[in-house]
């Protein structure tokens, strides 16, 4: 065994894959993804191609059983199921965070969740205050969350110059007024309820809950019960990304084997002398199973769906949607509209003042730690971050505003966005590139 590498044996697709694997380990690459997506949807929507790549979203997808019918358009396919794995992934990090990472002190944790409920409510009452009497049905909304993965991109972009201190207030506080916003479109855009669908996905919440505490790990049934959960919820007239949050948050973040216990299996098989002797129905493939069962489970489901579904989800999901949602045309837009304004300073004004008032209030009742390598003037600064609604943004606007008024909402929370990343920087740079003090 001596001079045997511990690594896994070469192969030619390696010179392919692992820098690839590198790629999706960068986090500044998933921003840059949806960045791309974004200034190609707006290039296609100001081209000649504009009319069909508008059309192209509304292809009708779907299965249509006698009474039941479960069409619908390209987009929101995309909107309500694959951002439903978006939402997942927000509650599992969320999930993570809370009970065994950094947030799992609850005063460290009650800051990112005082910054979150001030940069949700401070915007949302500037922005009803604007809109006046021209104020949609829930479309307050639009200006309450933070675009996680552009918020990545741009620490990214400032690398260490960013206390990890600030980098955690700020994922943390994003994931926080998601889930809000999540809530938000549960609550506000649902239709009438359909009591009989909910009740079936509360059942399929609870068959969930029953596999989990007996032993249940395949995950083809979880598929099929999350897919259940998901078509009830559509059903019951609430938005069935809903699932995705509930799922999330359900989902368990302890190991099903301990280190103990894997250590004890894997010298069970390293005992075995060294031989061809892992075939056929024996002992000793049966041991051998045991043991990649044990590495796998000693991870937490957690863990295993974050790294599974993360790559795939900032890769792929979101900057898809953006594709499919961030083109508007832009010389037909009524930027006079009230909605424009009202959307700008909700999110370049609101969110960050909103932030730093609750976040202060917080520490001074006593509710909240603030990290000594996190002054308030670089807290504030971060906090101009937090207006990049984007993802969210687009995705309730879609919900809240008819399509007369959409493209001024789409307007209005890219410019934001654009401004608040640009002003956030500039903000950091600045005082990072002198000594923070502890403020």
């Amino acid at each position: 065994m001596i001079g045997q590498s511990a690594d896994l044996p070469p192969a030619i697709a390696d010179r392919f894959t692992i820098p690839f694997a590198r790629l999706l380990e960068i986090k500044v690459a998933t921003g840059v993804m949806l960045f791309v997506a974004t200034i190609a949807a707006l290039i296609l929507s100001n081209s000649k191609w504009s009319i069909p790549f508008s059309a192209f979203w509304e292809i009708p997808i779907g299965l249509h059983f006698g009474s039941l019918d479960f069409t619908r358009s390209l987009r929101l396919w995309i909107n309500e199921g694959l951002m439903t794995l978006f939402f997942f992934v927000v509650a599992l990090e969320l999930k993570h965070s809370l009970v065994v990472g950094k947030l799992r002190t609850w005063r460290i944790a009650a800051l990112s969740f005082a910054g979150a409920l001030g940069g949700m409510l401070v915007p949302a009452t500037l922005y009803v205050a604007l809109m006046n009497s021209h104020l949609g049905t829930f479309s307050w909304g639009t200006v309450v969350a933070t675009d996680t993965a552009f918020v990545i991109g741009c620490l990214a972009l400032l690398g260490s110059r960013i206390p990890p201190s600030l980098r955690l207030f700020l994922l943390s506080l994003a994931v926080f007024d998601d889930v809000g916003a999540i809530l938000v479109v549960a609550v506000g855009f649902g239709e009438t309820l359909n009591w009989a669908a909910l009740g079936l996905a509360a059942l399929g919440l609870v068959a969930t809950l029953g596999a989990t505490l007996v032993g249940i790990r395949s995950a083809v049934v979880y598929f099929l019960l999350a897919s259940v959960i998901w078509l009830c919820l559509d059903a019951s007239g609430i938005s069935p990304t809903l699932a995705g949050v509930a799922l999330g948050l359900m989902t368990s973040t302890h190991g099903w084997v301990s280190d103990e216990r894997m250590r004890a299996i894997l010298e069970r098989v390293l005992a075995y002398p060294r031989g061809d002797h892992w075939s056929g129905d024996t002992p000793d493939r049966r041991d051998l199973q045991r043991a990649g069962v044990a590495v796998a489970e000693a991870l937490s489901p957690v863990e295993r769906l974050e790294m599974a579904l993360h790559p795939w989800v900032g890769f792929v999901i979101v900057p898809l949607f953006a594709f499919a949602n961030a083109g508007v045309m832009i010389t037909g837009v009524d930027i006079g509209h009230p909605v424009v304004a009202a959307i700008f300073v909700g999110l370049v004004l609101g969110k960050p003042i909103g932030v730093v008032a609750s976040s202060w209030i917080a520490v001074r009742l006593g509710l909240a730690t603030r990290p000594s390598d996190l002054s308030w003037s670089l807290l504030a600064a971060g906090a101009l971050l937090t207006g990049i609604g984007f993802t969210m943004s687009l995705f309730i606007a879609g919900l809240a505003f008819p399509p007369v008024t959409l493209d001024a909402a789409k307007v209005a929370i890219l410019a934001a966005s654009a401004a608040s990343a640009g002003a956030g920087l500039l903000m950091l740079v600045g005082f990072t590139s002198k000594s923070p003090g502890p403020g």
